[in-house]
Protein backbone atom coordinates (compact mmCIF):
# COMPACT_ATOMS: atom_id res chain seq x y z
CA UNK A 1 0.00 0.00 0.00
CA UNK A 2 1.42 3.41 -0.88
CA UNK A 3 1.38 6.27 1.74
CA UNK A 4 -1.68 8.37 -0.16
CA UNK A 5 -3.61 4.99 -0.13
CA UNK A 6 -2.52 4.20 3.46
CA UNK A 7 -3.51 8.27 4.77
CA UNK A 8 -6.31 8.06 2.82
CA UNK A 9 -7.76 4.45 4.95
CA UNK A 10 -7.20 6.68 8.44
CA UNK A 11 -10.12 7.51 10.19
CA UNK A 12 -10.99 11.02 10.26
CA UNK A 13 -11.86 13.62 7.97
CA UNK A 14 -9.50 16.43 8.69
CA UNK A 15 -5.54 16.47 9.14
CA UNK A 16 -5.78 16.43 12.25
CA UNK A 17 -8.73 13.68 12.58
CA UNK A 18 -6.73 11.30 10.72
CA UNK A 19 -3.38 12.39 12.97
CA UNK A 20 -5.31 12.11 16.27
CA UNK A 21 -6.43 8.20 15.37
CA UNK A 22 -2.77 7.99 15.31
CA UNK A 23 -2.10 9.32 18.47
CA UNK A 24 -0.61 12.65 17.26
CA UNK A 25 -2.00 15.60 19.20
CA UNK A 26 -0.21 18.34 21.19
CA UNK A 27 1.52 17.68 23.78
CA UNK A 28 1.33 14.22 23.97
CA UNK A 29 4.78 12.32 23.98
CA UNK A 30 5.62 9.58 21.24
CA UNK A 31 8.27 7.31 21.06
CA UNK A 32 10.46 7.93 19.03
CA UNK A 33 10.17 4.62 16.87
CA UNK A 34 6.35 4.90 16.58
CA UNK A 35 6.63 8.38 14.79
CA UNK A 36 9.01 6.60 12.52
CA UNK A 37 6.72 4.52 11.11
CA UNK A 38 4.00 6.87 11.06
CA UNK A 39 6.59 9.20 9.03
CA UNK A 40 7.20 6.05 6.51
CA UNK A 41 3.79 4.52 6.39
CA UNK A 42 2.00 7.65 6.14
CA UNK A 43 4.05 10.01 4.13
CA UNK A 44 4.39 12.44 6.78
CA UNK A 45 7.68 14.55 7.34
CA UNK A 46 9.10 14.49 10.80
CA UNK A 47 10.97 17.08 12.23
CA UNK A 48 13.19 16.93 15.50
CA UNK A 49 13.70 19.99 17.50
CA UNK A 50 16.56 20.46 19.74
CA UNK A 51 15.77 24.04 20.54
CA UNK A 52 12.37 24.54 22.22
CA UNK A 53 12.21 28.41 21.74
CA UNK A 54 12.15 27.58 18.07
CA UNK A 55 9.71 24.52 17.61
CA UNK A 56 7.04 26.41 19.75
CA UNK A 57 7.30 30.03 18.86
CA UNK A 58 8.23 29.69 14.71
CA UNK A 59 6.62 28.44 11.81
CA UNK A 60 8.23 25.67 10.40
CA UNK A 61 8.78 27.25 7.01
CA UNK A 62 10.52 30.08 8.58
CA UNK A 63 12.91 27.69 10.45
CA UNK A 64 14.02 25.83 7.49
CA UNK A 65 14.34 29.09 5.83
CA UNK A 66 16.53 30.13 7.93
CA UNK A 67 18.41 27.42 9.15
CA UNK A 68 18.49 25.79 5.20
CA UNK A 69 22.19 27.43 4.52
CA UNK A 70 23.40 25.54 7.14
CA UNK A 71 24.69 21.73 6.84
CA UNK A 72 22.01 18.71 7.73
CA UNK A 73 23.72 18.39 11.27
CA UNK A 74 24.60 21.77 12.24
CA UNK A 75 21.13 23.00 12.31
CA UNK A 76 18.82 23.16 15.45
CA UNK A 77 16.49 20.49 13.94
CA UNK A 78 16.91 17.22 11.84
CA UNK A 79 14.49 14.97 10.15
CA UNK A 80 13.82 11.76 12.14
CA UNK A 81 15.27 9.66 9.01
CA UNK A 82 18.10 11.77 9.33
CA UNK A 83 18.20 11.42 12.99
CA UNK A 84 17.66 7.69 13.30
CA UNK A 85 19.97 6.68 10.62
CA UNK A 86 22.86 9.01 12.21
CA UNK A 87 22.27 7.14 15.78
CA UNK A 88 21.96 3.38 14.36
CA UNK A 89 25.16 4.08 12.12
CA UNK A 90 27.16 5.74 15.73
CA UNK A 91 25.40 3.51 18.25
CA UNK A 92 25.41 -0.33 17.75
CA UNK A 93 23.24 -0.81 20.89
CA UNK A 94 20.71 2.09 20.33
CA UNK A 95 18.53 -0.69 19.12
CA UNK A 96 18.44 -2.46 22.64
CA UNK A 97 18.97 1.07 24.59
CA UNK A 98 15.30 2.36 22.50
CA UNK A 99 13.76 -1.22 23.80
CA UNK A 100 15.10 -0.21 27.30
CA UNK A 101 14.42 3.70 27.64
CA UNK A 102 12.72 4.34 25.03
CA UNK A 103 12.93 8.08 23.36
CA UNK A 104 10.00 10.33 24.06
CA UNK A 105 9.40 12.98 21.87
CA UNK A 106 7.02 15.56 22.20
CA UNK A 107 4.42 16.57 19.86
CA UNK A 108 4.58 20.24 19.30
CA UNK A 109 2.77 20.87 15.97
CA UNK A 110 1.29 19.37 12.95
CA UNK A 111 0.31 20.95 9.14
CA UNK A 112 1.14 21.11 5.94
CA UNK A 113 4.19 23.33 3.85
CA UNK A 114 5.26 23.58 0.63
CA UNK A 115 7.90 20.51 -0.34
CA UNK A 116 10.97 22.56 -0.83
CA UNK A 117 12.09 19.61 -3.40
CA UNK A 118 8.81 19.54 -5.92
CA UNK A 119 6.59 22.64 -3.86
CA UNK A 120 4.20 19.71 -3.50
CA UNK A 121 1.95 20.29 -0.31
CA UNK A 122 3.76 17.94 2.63
CA UNK A 123 2.18 17.07 5.70
CA UNK A 124 4.45 17.18 8.55
CA UNK A 125 4.66 16.45 12.33
CA UNK A 126 7.44 18.76 14.52
CA UNK A 127 8.50 17.03 18.08
CA UNK A 128 10.70 18.23 20.15
CA UNK A 129 13.73 16.40 21.35
CA UNK A 130 14.12 15.72 24.99
CA UNK A 131 17.00 17.80 26.61
CA UNK A 132 19.68 15.46 28.09
CA UNK A 133 19.37 16.12 31.94
CA UNK A 134 15.45 14.36 31.57
CA UNK A 135 16.71 11.62 30.56
CA UNK A 136 17.05 9.22 32.70
CA UNK A 137 19.16 6.00 32.03
CA UNK A 138 20.02 5.12 35.11
CA UNK A 139 16.40 4.29 36.38
CA UNK A 140 15.56 0.71 36.21
CA UNK A 141 13.79 -0.10 32.59
CA UNK A 142 11.37 -2.36 34.15
CA UNK A 143 9.72 0.01 36.43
Amino acid sequence: MDTMSAWEGLSGKTHEEKLESLGILGGVDVDIRRLDEISRKYGIEVFLFFEEDLARTRTLESVIEEFDVFPEYGRPYVSIGSFLRFTRDNDPSFEQTMREFPLMIQIVNTGTIQSPNDGKPTRYITGLMPFLDELDVDSDPTG
